[in-house]
């Protein structure tokens, strides 16, 4: 199974005779245990989609730049521009507090499935299924946060909904942050070598967790402490070498290993080139508004981050699907199920869920172009979100969102989109709130013109000089946008995309089943869904083409190698490039390549070595190797990681901040 496999930690037991073969020298109970400290007890949930990880006995955390980003530039201004600069907190007192910023600490995880299925009969429709399942993890999660301070539950369908198991975290609410490298050390590179190999970017944060003087979660207060943790990983600076054992702890967010082809014909063929298309002309935008003036590139740095990932990483993904043949090698497999299933109850199963993906497959792509054009429109969901505000709380808030807007940016992208919008759906498709709109107007741009002439959201001034009454301002035509647009979603779009995830929620559930039972020639773990996995395999490069083959480090003589004043994306600090002058760091380590299975989620993941220190941070795959989400390669698939040891030199050397480093605790392993 080469080294595919996101395995539950409570479970690794199974895996740790493998693990143990490929190099690695602790046991399961190291990895996962209730009993005593081990490395889960080091590794957090950061936000709503990163991991991070523990390196210090006064709650230090590391996640990558790119999680903490936007972060960085709440507190950025043109007068403090920590994106640009990098911020060096050099004392408790200035670290900075970050509100709805939490951490969450994996407590335990258990197989809940018998309890939450108890009350479930099989004569019940799916949708008297999801009612049994959604009381019962009720009831539980309720019981379960009693447990104390700080304490979270969430029930989990894993395997497509044949198990559910229940995961108890300890969630902590005052999150600092502590240092981030200038973005030309952080995302240096930018959007070109995003997804890329050879890759030189530092890409880490440090952030510190505070709690009570107890030790509980608390809200921020200048009275908390910094937290003690149960774990703490140690920090191996002397590296590893080609063919070593790594591992990556974290939370992936998700996959869809064992999805049906007619699935991937739908991402592969008209999903994924749809969203490739409208973003690059999105990206266009952004890209030349920002290089306009530095108050533009702070505003939309971390909007264009956010667009550009899924944009390049589709990309990847169409051609590593189509490369790897892995719609051809899908379907042979399930012609292999259905020989196999002939004498069963999952006889024809495959066919039976390829209907249901035909059935629907011009409805998700409705509500898929919906997503990518009129949801993407700015001014109108922050419009929408005012009045909501203003209903619910006698007051809306607008600071936030005209710190970070540009009304020519959103003016312009609104006519790409909506032209996409009109362009791509059949006649019979069109809203009609559209079509009023270009009967009126006779044009987008026309309409886009009248849009930003006439509404009071186009501006601060504008929104704070009109009369604050709900009834009114929902007349407005941003409004009007909002609210005839979702309209449509809810009452065309969405009933066929949930009755679509009706009929196949059971199918894919038996589907899952069938192949669990059937082709027992693989071993199954379950799909990514933001719950902590373990995966593990080694350093090594790879070869993308023929004539072509990578090694699995980078070192700063490429950063040097790179640089250019010239290009925002790979302008290094002067700093750097003194320091390099002075001789002795063409060496320096900067990146790592090995072959865990990660994804979306697993950016921040500590990057661990065989005797379970910290050797690197994931924070990116190969792009010849993102169709892992759908099907892994191990030819291709890889991850990438910054080498410890270049992050302990930036905070040092670049940043000053060497009383960071005396907090932490260093090993030698080789």
């Amino acid at each position: 199974m080469a080294d595919e496999g996101m395995w539950l930690p409570s479970l690794i037991a199974e895996r740790i005779g493998d693990m143990q073969s490929k190099g690695f020298r602790l046991d399961a109970e190291d990895i996962y245990s209730v009993n005593r400290a081990s490395l889960k007890d080091a590794v957090l949930l950061f936000g709503s989609g990163c991991t991070a990880e523990v390196i210090s006995p006064e709650g230090l955390i590391l996640t990558n730049h790119h999680c903490g980003y936007s972060f960085v530039q709440r507190h950025s201004s043109v007068e403090h521009d920590y994106l640009k600069d990098g911020f060096w907190s050099m004392s408790r007192a200035e670290e900075l507090p970050n509100p709805g910023l939490t951490v969450r600490f994996l407590q335990r995880m258990e197989d809940v499935t018998g309890l939450i299925l108890k009350h479930f009969k099989p004569s019940m429709d799916e949708q008297e299924r999801e009612a049994v399942v959604k009381k019962a993890s009720e009831k539980l999660i309720k019981e379960v946060e009693k447990e104390g301070k700080g304490i979270k539950a969430k029930v989990e369908a894993l395997y497509a909904g044949n198990s559910y198991y229940l995961f108890v975290y300890k969630e902590y609410r005052d999150i600092r942050l502590v240092a981030a490298p200038p973005s030309s050390i952080g995302k240096f590179g930018g959007d070109t070598d995003n997804w890329m190999w050879p890759r030189h970017t530092g890409d880490f944060c440090i952030f510190r967790i505070y709690a009570d003087k107890d030790g509980n979660p608390a809200d921020y207060s200048e009275d908390n402490v910094p937290y003690r943790p149960k774990r703490f990983f140690k920090i191996n600076r002397s590296g590893v070498k080609e063919g070593d054992f790594t591992m990556v702890f974290g939370f992936p967010g998700s996959t869809m290993e064992y999805t049906h082809w007619r699935n991937v014909e739908y991402i592969q063929n008209i999903g994924d080139p749809m969203k490739v298309d409208i973003r690059t002309r999105r990206l266009d935008v952004i890209k030349r508004y920002m290089a306009m003036s530095q108050e533009l590139r702070i505003m939309y740095s971390a909007k264009s981050a956010r667009i550009a990932n899924g944009w390049k990483k589709w990309q990847g993904e169409m051609l590593g699907l189509k490369r790897n043949y892995v719609i051809p090698r899908k379907q042979a497999l399930d012609r292999k199920l259905e020989d196999a299933a002939i004498l069963t109850p999952y006889r024809g199963i495959s066919s039976r869920i390829g209907k249901v993906y035909g059935k629907y497959e011009r409805a998700r792509f409705c509500a898929d172009l919906y997503q990518e054009t009129a949801a993407t429109f700015e001014m109108a969901s922050f419009a929408d979100n005012y009045c909501k505000g203003l209903r619910k709380n006698g007051t809306g808030s607008s600071a936030w969102f005209y710190k970070d807007w540009c009304a020519g940016v959103d003016k312009e992208i609104f006519v790409i989109v909506m032209e996409e919008l009109g362009n791509r759906l059949n006649a019979d498709e069109v809203p009609e709130y559209y079509k009023e709109q270009l009967a009126r107007y006779g044009s987008v741009q026309a309409w886009a013109d009248a849009m930003f002439e006439s509404s009071v959201f186009a501006s601060r001034e504008k929104l704070e000089a009109a009369v604050q009454d709900a009834d009114q301002l929902e007349k407005d035509p941003a409004c009007v946008f909002a609210r005839s647009f979702r309209a449509w979603y809810d009452d065309k779009l969405n009933p066929a995309v949930k009755q679509f995830k009706i009929e196949l929620k059971p199918l894919e559930r038996e589907y899952m089943r069938a192949q669990m039972e059937l082709l027992k020639n693989r071993e199954y773990y379950p799909d990514a869904n933001l719950t902590l996995r373990v995966a593990y395999g080694k350093v090594c490069g790879y070869s993308p083409a023929d004539g072509i083959q990578y090694e699995p480090f980078t070192t700063l003589k490429g950063i040097m190698d790179k640089d250019n004043p010239e290009i925002f994306d790979y302008n290094i600090p002067q700093k750097l490039r003194d320091l390099y002058a002075k001789g002795g760091l063409e060496k320096q380590p900067v990146c790592i390549l090995a072959n865990n299975h990660t994804t979306g989620g697993n950016s921040g993941s500590p990057l661990i070595d065989a005797e379970g220190n910290l050797i690197g941070i994931n924070f990116d795959r190969v792009w010849e190797g993102t169709m892992s989400d759908i099907a892994f390669d191990p030819s291709f698939c890889r991850n990438i990681s910054l080498d410890i040891r270049y992050m302990l030199f930036v905070v040092d050397k670049v940043g000053g901040a060497s009383h960071l480093l005396d907090e932490m605790v260093f090993t030698d392993c080789n």
